[in-house]
């Protein structure tokens, strides 16, 4: 049987757009969830939007400090093979959804020495990726480097503009990008600053790409 799949969805009567946000996909990377809390339980979300809220995707790794699931399946790598139980229930979850006009992952990066961003964004609307860097750069160090995780980065930022790459093992995003949202954004804070900072990057990065600011 498939996994039982977590989630919290909030859809006002008069919303402007569908906001997806998720977290927690690699058990190691302990800020998304802890963003995600922070911004309901201090209801940060603007309440002009819908969302569709995952916050912890991968509950058996994030409890045993790792970042495959229970089977030593990496769920970010999954959303084409579908090996795992939790990447079909979040799949079949997500097709019951209705398309969504922004999606907002939330990750952490290991190796990386700053915050920086993916946008992938086939149909060139509107990025707010250079807004991003400057907001979490008053509260968290930018990645300067020109390669980051094997592609080319300029200011911390990774952008797929007007296509979509080609990857042999799909990750949430992608398949999103192909299924239910044609923008989306995934937010990377560097894991060996303080959790607090961390957490602090992604609720600012998030709130910047919603049009509000952290209180």
């Amino acid at each position: 049987p498939d996994a039982w799949l977590p989630a919290y969805c909030r859809v006002p009567a008069d919303s402007e757009a569908n906001i997806y946000l998720s977290a927690g996909i690699h058990g190691d990377e302990p800020a998304g969830p802890l963003a995600i809390r922070r911004l309901i339980t201090e209801d940060l979300l603007p309440r002009c939007f819908s969302y569709w809220i995952v916050p912890c995707l991968n509950p058996d790794g994030f409890e045993n400090n790792t970042r495959q699931n229970e089977n030593n399946i990496d769920l970010n790598r999954d959303y084409k093979a579908l090996r795992a139980p939790r990447t079909r229930a979040h799949i079949r979850w997500l097709e019951e959804q209705p398309r969504f006009d922004l999606g907002l992952m939330l990750h952490e990066d290991w190796e990386a020495n700053g915050f920086y961003l993916y946008e992938l964004n086939p149909d060139t609307k509107t990025s707010m990726a250079s807004q991003v860097i400057r907001a979490v750069s008053s509260v968290c160090p930018i990645e300067t480097a020109e390669q980051v995780d094997g592609r080319e980065a300029s200011g911390g930022m990774i952008r797929f503009v007007g296509h979509v790459p080609e990857r042999d093992e799909w990750p949430e995003a992608i398949w999103l990008i192909h299924n239910r949202t044609r923008h989306n954004y995934t937010l990377e804070a560097p894991s060996d600053f303080p959790l607090s900072t961390r957490v602090d990057a992604l609720v600012r990065g998030a709130l910047t790409l919603l049009g509000a600011q952290p209180r």
